[in-house]
């Protein structure tokens, strides 16, 4: 449990490394050089006033409230804007300076309401405590001359009001909208007097440009911008530091609570991988962690056409290990799996795989990253040895060339794409490789030096073009390459994309990209400086995606931009621990930190630790489960807050898969479409009902901490330990998430080192952490790869088998948005529905008007396995030939339409390059009505749940 408020220094620290001694109302104090004076003073102890300043954003000086006194000065500067000079003496509290901050804050409640006893900030307002600081007792001017009390609320949007007639002008909100979020939403409208805060062109908060993603709120000192929750509730009176449970960039917030009621959810500062920071999603969409819809207790049902039937915890556990014994006695050992999840924490994860490995004597496990970033894993391990990113999100600071391919940041990465916009305003240049005219290729004081807008589907053959340039204009880092990688596998691959039909000219015609696009590309890579590649799932959902991948590797090998700060390979992963769920050994084949079951070493470290003999063959990956089910040889699955009906690829074939099986047993939140065939429903824990930890994209282990007891009775990891025991499995007996952490750290050389205690010390830890890096590795392979040396692969490219016809001409790619979150089972049951409603089908004007659609139709979508209806959303930010939609919608089920194929090595799906064909249509389909129904009806049952 920590405080509500964090000690705020008035502005950012200086990275300074020499140091500057100062005197400060007669206190000696040694701060870096470049510090002002009024964090100087913070440090000796000492509050100047404030009110525009702040610690998480520049100096503004605007005030006037932090005045000094500095000998051998004239005036009395601003604190926050004057940097420390040797042997300074500064006096920051004088009859001379009482008197001009009095009469400064005079004038600031001149034209403020007095409803300090009434109003959602009281008791923390800066306003309210910069008066009493002062000893502001009375204010001369009156409050009936002109002021602003009367101008008019915004409470547009769902999560905070704006009430302009308690603005100070300070500026704040706007400077964080700039230099913290980069959207340039907000403004100072008007000079003088009729100064005021303005979103968009003087438009409701909901009407304009804002992201909402509370920046401004938490950069108000006063009531101006409030949580409507905090309006609603009242103010919180204790916080817990925890993390966010929403995508890969792992954001620490402190949940501020009154009891168990969270308040609000508010960035913490001192999180290391947002610095303070949020986005719509972890700053205000945590309510459906109370929502109505909730499963609350267990249900089981003998088919699933029968109604659920309520049960207590232990028949419900009971029917599930009774099931699961039966169906091994019937079937074989190998009838059962189970698939973790990359919502839940690393000690889950852990459990899961250790339930299928130990207890039902398989390796049967899987986990969402088979259809997200698998590739990565593979693709990683072999060029440099780790299945992991190679850097920390602080190392774009450094970049000078950024390159995003197959990934929207602004959209599924929010938080770390507001840091690489402010290095892009700094400098830095961006290259963009990605089907679809994406925010950053050009949005406010950031454009792309190059857009690449590929065909879907020919990542392999730009990126071995883009190496074509490099080896054949001499633009490989040869010294690198000699001292860090195998030179025999450098040599063969330079001589391979060498060929002139790996040359960009030969590429263009296939790729849709211009060949002096492409050769522009690659030299600003090879020789702009230091160069970071940046990529997202639309690289790995690809039939060649670990082979791009590894063509990405490739380029940072050869030019040198691997090993330090500002370059590297990146991974954007897309749900908070789906790093975790891969490292803690839910893939098949790999037990924790990525070794093989077949490693007899390995396998004895975990035989001597749990008590069992384990199989050295790897199980089943999930579509193989599947098609055994199909094929009637796999009939029980344990699934952990996963719904693969709706984000698994060719829907029908997992529907007929699943309606083989004999028991399928969901553990989730919510009553999703993969509960729609199961027997067993076990209601699942939020975050905030957990101790534990996420694994974000850059390696970093977080702590998650419980903040409320679990709506349900039990966390997830307690759910599993009691199927365990059902089951009659020995070695589950934890009576806390740190004891597991315990055992991964006994079994695992990445995580040998870490340690809750260490975890609440430290903040957190990026893996390997151990005892050659204590501390953790925030960039990785710095003096050498961790496979010894790197290693070059030959990425020939081989086109997809999904092609474009007469019928299906169209190729359809799909993503996400910014307010919504993977199958939004989450972010549906929030106010972000007010923002995406709906999946929408994007489509070219030209490709619309051929097909006698308009903006806003309705139209059928279509390809050789299945059809579904959505709207048509009309835009140039697709490329004639392509559309594109979300898949947040349950309603919309996306993935009816895409294939089976999939990655050659990982089974990753295809879902970026679908054939496609898009007709208008009079609405929804006959399986969408139904599924409408199916909906009301899982909601009244939550309903009558809940009563």
């Amino acid at each position: 449990m920590s405080l509500i408020h964090e000690t705020d220094y008035g502005t950012p620290p200086s990275k300074a490394t020499t140091s500057v001694t100062l005197r400060v109302d007669g206190i000696d104090v040694t701060v870096p050089e470049g510090t002002s004076v009024m964090r100087a003073a913070m440090d000796a102890g000492i509050k100047v006033p404030k009110l525009c300043a702040t610690d998480s954003l520049a100096a503004f000086g605007s005030c006037r409230l932090c005045l000094v006194e500095i000998e051998g000065r004239a005036g009395t500067p601003a604190s926050c804007t004057t940097p420390v000079a040797p042997g300074m003496v500064v006096s920051t509290q004088t009859e001379r300076l009482k008197k001009l901050r009095r009469g400064v804050m005079e004038l600031y409640i001149s034209d403020h309401p007095l409803d300090c006893l009434t109003c959602a900030a009281n008791g923390d307002c800066e306003l309210q405590d910069m008066a009493g600081a002062v000893g502001l007792r009375e204010v001369r001017y009156g409050y009936a001359g002109d002021n602003h009390l009367g101008a008019a609320k915004d409470e547009s949007n769902p999560y905070f009001a704006f009430d302009p007639a308690k603005c100070i002008v300070c500026s704040r909100c706007v400077r964080a909208c700039e230099e913290v979020q980069g959207t340039f939403a907000l403004t100072i409208d008007g000079r003088g007097f009729e100064s005021k805060v303005a979103a968009g062109m003087d438009q409701p908060f909901l009407d304009s440009e804002c992201v909402s993603c509370g920046a401004c709120v938490q950069a108000c000192p006063t009531a101006t911008l409030m949580e409507k929750s905090v309006i609603d509730i009242g103010q919180p009176e204790h916080s817990v530091v925890t993390t966010c449970a929403y995508c890969g960039v792992g954001c620490s917030f402190k949940a501020e609570m009154r009891g168990t009621e969270v308040v609000r959810m508010v960035p913490y500062k001192d999180g290391q991988a947002n610095h303070g920071h949020s986005c719509v999603k972890g700053r205000f969409a945590w309510g459906y962690a109370t929502h109505r819809e909730r499963i609350l207790k267990p249900m089981v049902r003998e088919k699933i056409s029968d109604p659920w039937r309520e049960v207590s915890w232990a028949e419900a556990i009971g029917r599930v290990a009774s099931e699961f014994r039966r169906i091994q006695a019937q079937h074989g050992r190998g009838a059962i799996g189970g698939i973790t999840s990359s919502r839940c924490t690393n000690e889950e994860t852990f459990l899961i795989q250790k339930l299928v490995r130990a207890g039902f004597g398989n390796n049967n496990v899987d986990t969402c990253a088979r259809v997200c970033h698998s590739p990565t894993g593979y693709g990683l391990k072999t060029t440099f040895g780790t299945s992991a990113g190679t850097q920390d999100f602080d190392s774009v600071e450094h970049s000078d060339v950024i390159v995003v391919i197959g990934a929207n940041p602004t959209d599924g990465h929010p938080v770390f794409a507001s840091r690489m916009k402010k290095r892009l305003r700094e400098g830095a240049r961006l290259i963009v490789i990605d089907p679809r005219r994406i925010d950053l290729v050009r949005m406010p004081h950031v454009q792309a030096s190059h857009h690449l807008p590929l065909r879907p589907g020919t990542n392999v053959a730009v990126l071995t073009a883009l190496a074509h340039v490099i080896v054949t204009e001499g633009l490989v880092d040869e010294a690198f390459v000699r001292e860090r990688c195998e030179l025999d596998d450098f040599a063969a691959w330079a001589a391979f994309v060498a060929e002139e039909r790996n040359s960009p000219e030969a590429v263009a015609e296939m790729s849709g990209v211009p060949a002096a696009l492409m050769r522009q590309a690659a030299r600003l890579y090879a020789t702009g400086g230091n160069a970071a590649i940046y990529y997202g799932l639309g690289v790995t959902e690809h039939s060649q995606g670990t082979t791009a991948v590894m063509a990405i590797a490739n380029l940072a090998m050869a030019t040198g931009n691997i090993g330090r700060p500002g370059v590297g390979v990146n991974p954007l992963r897309g749900q908070n621990n789906v790093q975790g769920s891969c490292d803690m050994g839910s893939f098949p084949h790999e037990y924790s930190g990525y070794r093989h079951v077949s490693d007899d070493a390995t396998r004895a470290v975990f035989e001597t630790m749990w008590g069992v003999a384990l199989d050295h063959e790897p199980g089943l990956r999930i579509p193989n489960m599947l098609d055994a089910a199909v094929d009637g040889s796999f009939k029980g699955l344990y699934i952990q807050g996963e719904d693969i009906v709706q984000s698994d690829p060719d829907t029908q074939h997992v529907v007929a898969g699943f309606k083989a099986m004999e028991c399928v047993v969901v553990q989730d939140l919510f009553l999703n479409e993969t509960a729609n065939f199961a027997h067993v429903f076990l209601p699942g824990s939020s975050f905030l009902e957990k101790d534990g930890t996420f694994t974000n994209a850059e390696r970093r282990i977080n702590r998650v901490r419980k903040v409320m007891p679990p709506r349900n009775g039990l966390a997830d990891w307690e759910i599993t330990v009691a199927i365990a025991h059902a089951m009659g499995m020995a070695g589950m007996d934890y009576t806390h998430p740190a004891q597991i952490m315990d055992e991964i750290a006994r079994t695992t050389p990445t995580f040998a080192g870490v340690s809750y205690e260490k975890l609440d010390a430290l903040g957190s830890i990026q893996w390997p952490c151990n005892a050659a890096a204590p501390q953790g590795t925030p960039v990785m392979h710095m003096n050498g790869f961790v496979r010894g040396r790197g290693r070059f692969i030959i990425t020939e490219y081989v086109p997809t088998d999904e092609r474009t016809g007469p019928r299906f001409p169209l190729l359809l790619t799909s993503g996400r948005i910014l307010s919504q979150y993977n199958v939004g089972a989450q972010t549906r049951r929030t106010a972000n529905v007010m923002w995406h409603d709906q999946d929408l089908l994007e489509i070219h004007p030209h490709d619309a008007e051929q097909r006698g659609v308009r903006d806003g139709d309705w139209v059928r979508l279509a390809s050789r396995v299945g059809a579904t209806t959505l709207r048509a959303k009309v835009t140039d930010r697709v490329a004639p030939g392509v559309v594109y939609t979300t898949f947040h919608h349950p309603l919309t089920q996306t993935n009816v339409v895409t294939t089976q194929y999939s990655d050659w090595a990982t089974d990753c799906p295809e879902y970026k390059v679908t054939a496609v064909q898009v007709a208008p249509s009079n609405g929804p389909s006959d399986w969408q009505r139904e599924y409408r129904e199916l909906s009301v009806q899982n909601t009244r049952i939550a309903a009558d749940a809940a009563e």
